[in-house]
């Protein structure tokens, strides 16, 4: 059986989002909250959802990133599990220490929503593998997914293609375009685009929908 799960954090508002694309490629799905102190046993994938956790006090992602639940999520994806964090989720990756670099506010200072075009950097990767194309159309909702690292973590994500993602359009001022990064096993992905939001031809399209096929169909073998 495939097992994924959700964690939700006070202010995530992506959470069902999320759940409901999940239910598209998995078969069987856990809601956590982010204050439990364990992880079912048998999960194989976790996602952490957008929104705005705890309000985005202090920096985004920053209050969640010490919730009791991110110490097991650390422990799992230690151990080789995959973890997707999406929008919030990616600057709560961040503020984790689970991936280098930092979110900052959008260049122009203005949320930004619209749907965007990505360049695929990676395609050979757990969460990128079944995509078959260069370019793909996804939404963002972001007003701190302005990307951030230092010119040697730069020249580390480059050497070791731990980029995903990279806007064709830079419109939050991120470094080199990046939208989303691999850490340097390539079992967590951390993307301010929601390709959740992407999985349905009824709400706009299905370019998100392979990210969690490649998962579900390529991993559990």
């Amino acid at each position: 059986m495939k097992t994924a799960a959700v964690i939700t954090f006070p202010g995530s508002n992506c959470d069902r989002d999320m759940f409901v694309a999940l239910e598209k490629t998995f078969q069987k799905i856990y809601k956590l909250w982010h204050k439990d102190t364990n992880l079912p046993k048998d999960v194989d994938f976790i996602a952490i959802p957008g929104g705005f956790s705890y309000g985005d006090y202090l920096r985004s992602g920053s209050i969640a990133a010490n919730s009791p639940l991110m110490l097991e999520v650390k422990k799992f994806a230690d151990n080789g599990g995959y973890v997707l964090g999406v929008c919030n989720g990616f600057q709560i990756l961040t503020e984790a220490g689970m991936l280098p670099g930092v979110l900052l506010r959008n260049k122009n200072l203005k949320f930004i929503s619209k749907k965007v075009t990505l360049e695929i950097v990676n395609n050979n990767s757990k969460f990128t593998n079944n995509y078959n194309k260069k370019y793909i159309d996804i939404p963002i909702a972001h007003h701190d997914g302005n990307y951030f690292c230092d010119s040697d973590t730069l020249k580390t994500l480059e050497d070791n293609q731990q980029i995903a993602f990279k806007y064709t359009e830079n419109l939050n001022g991120s470094c080199k375009n990046i939208a989303g990064i691999f850490n340097k096993n390539k079992n967590i992905l951390g993307m301010m685009p929601h390709p959740e939001r992407s999985i349905d031809e009824l709400v706009g399209g299905t370019d998100g929908l392979p990210l969690f096929q490649s998962l579900s169909n390529k991993y559990f073998i």
